[in-house]
């Protein structure tokens, strides 16, 4: 028996790789959506991956609105984006960040 509990593919492969040899000590993922519409199932497949990569390796996943285009983009569309995240049994704490405050 293993005490490994991440599920092996490519990606956990390469981030255990990288933690073992001391390239990275902390994973940092994102989940950078535009608030210009309601989500669909990709991004719910990207919010799983990233979220959940996170959350296996004890690490933080950074919510980061690509809100870059603001004719297109709404108050709406950026509170539907958090409770579907959270819906998907995620949360990102204070670790909420938008691209135009760069």
């Amino acid at each position: 028996m293993t005490d490994k509990y991440v599920t092996e593919n490519f990606i956990t492969q390469i981030i255990d790789a990288d933690l073992t040899s001391g390239k990275h000590t902390d994973i940092v993922t994102r989940f950078p959506p535009e608030p210009n519409g309601y989500l669909h199932l990709g991004h719910a497949k990207s919010i799983c991956l990233n979220f959940g990569v996170a959350a296996d390796y004890n690490g933080t996943c950074h919510l980061r609105f690509d809100d870059t285009n603001p004719e297109k983009e709404s108050a709406e569309y950026a509170q539907a984006i958090h409770e579907d995240v959270r819906w998907l049994g995620f949360d990102w704490a204070e670790h909420e960040y938008n691209a135009s405050d760069y």
